[in-house]
């Protein structure tokens, strides 16, 4: 398996479509040596301002992914 280091540069946008969540960014992604402690993870990095909006954005998407739910199924009892 392949090891990545991304790098989150920038948030462009975020969508819903068919069950998957799609977020367009700029990103520097480089192949990643891999370590004894951590084989075969990739890594995701970004600044805490650029994690704050990823989460704003993901809770966003969620929200609007719970409103094409039936309402017995948005209690969160599945």
């Amino acid at each position: 398996m392949k090891t990545y280091d991304i790098e989150v540069q920038r948030l462009k946008s975020m969508r819903h479509d068919r069950g998957l969540i799609e977020v367009a960014m700029d990103a520097l992604v480089q192949a990643r040596a891999p370590r004894d402690e951590a084989a075969g993870v990739s890594v995701l990095s970004m600044p805490t301002e650029q994690a704050r909006t990823l989460l704003v954005l993901l809770k966003q998407q969620f929200a609007e992914l719970d409103k094409l739910q039936p309402r017995s199924r948005r209690s969160g009892r599945c």
